[in-house]
């Protein structure tokens, strides 16, 4: 039986649900990247990156290539740098109004 598209949804949202992911998928935003330099960019632990990267990998979001040894991510479409930059600007627009909210707090002490 297939998933329903709220229930694929929602397990997408969850795979996006974790701040290292996140940042991967920020940083791939600039191109195809070695694994070594999402290690130095990310200050954690290489088998952590590899849990998270195979993760993103299974769920499709990135593609992975071989380049001799080294290991290159990439996103796996435009889609998926458009949902970031979607994020973005929701954020943006929480976070302005949550700005107007405080002023007028402070305002009003």
């Amino acid at each position: 039986m297939p998933v329903p598209l709220h229930q694929a949804k929602a397990e997408l949202f969850r795979m996006l649900g974790h701040p290292i992911r996140i940042r991967v998928l920020e940083l791939l935003q600039a191109g195809p990247t070695p694994v070594r330099d999402l290690l130095i960019e990310l200050e954690i632990e290489p088998s952590s990156l590899s849990q998270q990267l195979a993760q993103l990998r299974r769920s499709g979001l990135v593609t992975a290539t071989r380049e001799g040894s080294t290991v290159v991510y990439a996103l796996a479409g435009a889609d998926v740098a458009d949902l970031l930059r979607a994020a973005r600007r929701i954020l943006t627009e929480l976070l302005a109004d949550q700005g107007m909210l405080l002023a007028e707090l402070r305002a009003a002490d």
